[in-house]
C-alpha cells in the first residue's frame, strides 16, 4: 500500500505545488472535505505557516515558515516511508524527458511562417494542421513516458497519485481539438500538471530549482 501522508504535510504540500489557492481546491488536493481543508488552513495560517491573500489573485498561499516546515515533513516522511530511492528514480526518468517536453511547448506555442519555413517563428495560430498533427504526436510520445512515472509513484506515496488520470485528461482534450489544454495556465492544461509535479519533485526530494538547473 502507497504511504499515507499526514493532514498536515497534505495541506502543506498542496499549497507548495499548487501556489495561490482556494480552500476547496486544497480539499480536493488533499482528498478532504472542504471545513476539514478550512480547519488545518486556519490552523496554519495561526501558526504563520500560511497566509490568505486578497485581491485579484486571491488564496491561500505559504509563509517562507510554512515552506521550510513543509520540506522539513517532507523529508521525514520520505525517510519514514523508505521510499527515497524509489522517487527519485522516478525523477531521474521525468528528468529525462523534461527538455524535450519543454521544447515541444514551444513549438506549440510557436512555428515557422508557411511561406518562409526558415524564417523567424511566429505566434502558432493553429492554421497549419499538419504543424499541430506532429507536435501533438510528439506529446503522445511524451505522455507515453510519463504515464508509468506517475503509475510508480502512485504506489510509493498516496498524495502522487492521479497525476496519470489528469495528464490523460489534457492529453484527450488536446486530441480532440481543444488547444488550451495543451499549455494554458490556470486551468488543468498538460503543462500544467508537469509543472505541478516537477514542483512536487522537487520538494519531495530538496532539491533546490537553481541547484537542478545548475546540475543539467
Amino acid at each position: 500500500m502507497p504511504h499515507q501522508s499526514h493532514p498536515e504535510v497534505r495541506v502543506l504540500h498542496s499549497l507548495r505545488v499548487r501556489g495561490c489557492v482556494d480552500t476547496h481546491l486544497v480539499a480536493d488536493a488533499c482528498v478532504m472535505e472542504v471545513p476539514e481543508a478550512e480547519e488545518w488552513l486556519v490552523h496554519l495560517e495561526s501558526s504563520g505557516n500560511a497566509r490568505y491573500r486578497d485581491g485579484r489573485m486571491s488564496g491561500w498561499m505559504l509563509t517562507a515558515e510554512g515552506r521550510d516546515r513543509g520540506e522539513m515533513l517532507l523529508a521525514t516522511e520520505l525517510d519514514e516511508a523508505g521510499c527515497r530511492d524509489g522517487v527519485h528514480s522516478a525523477y531521474q526518468e521525468f528528468l529525462s524527458v523534461n527538455h524535450g517536453f519543454l521544447e515541444l511547448c514551444t513549438d506549440w506555442q510557436l512555428r515557422a511562417p508557411a511561406d518562409d519555413p526558415a524564417g523567424e517563428k511566429v505566434i502558432n495560430d493553429h492554421s497549419d494542421p499538419d504543424h499541430d498533427a506532429a507536435v501533438v504526436s510528439r506529446l503522445v510520445e511524451v505522455n507515453e513516458v510519463v504515464q508509468p512515472i506517475s503509475a510508480e509513484l502512485a504506489t510509493l506515496l498516496q498524495r502522487f497519485d492521479g497525476y496519470g488520470r489528469r495528464f490523460g485528461d489534457a492529453l484527450e482534450r488536446v486530441m480532440a481539438g481543444d488547444h488550451d489544454w495543451f499549455t494554458k495556465p490556470m486551468i488543468e492544461s498538460y503543462h500544467t500538471v508537469w509543472f505541478e509535479l516537477h514542483e512536487n519533485f522537487l520538494a519531495t526530494l530538496g532539491i533546490p530549482r537553481a541547484s537542478e538547473a545548475q546540475a543539467t
